[in-house]
């Protein structure tokens, strides 16, 4: 994890393009990314079965994804995603599907 994140909150950091990147599982976020990919609770069992969709992963880490210095497009965002990888992508999607559960 980076310094610029805050743990106790939820959030998380990954590098794309050179650039890192902080999520923030915001309650807006949440319901926004909910709205989108359906209920939460089925996508944290899908990623417990390691059955979680590429497209729904991409979803809720868009949501979360906080303002920050460099401006994406959505389709952007999903190739810079594929280009890190699922091995860099999956400690971000624990941190925000730990915070879902746990909450704090």
């Amino acid at each position: 994890m980076s310094a610029l994140v805050n743990a106790v909150r939820g959030e998380a950091s990954l590098v794309l393009d050179g650039i890192v990147h902080k999520f923030r599982p915001t309650f807006a976020a949440l319901v926004a990314a909910e709205a989108e990919i359906g209920p939460l609770f089925v996508q944290v069992e899908h990623a417990a079965a390691g059955k979680i969709k590429l497209g729904d992963l991409v979803a809720l880490l868009w949501h979360c994804l906080a303002p920050g210095a460099a401006p994406l497009t959505r389709e952007s965002f999903a190739e810079a995603i594929v280009q890190a990888g699922l091995s860099a992508v999956t400690p971000v999607l624990k941190t925000l599907l730990t915070q879902i559960l746990a909450g704090k």
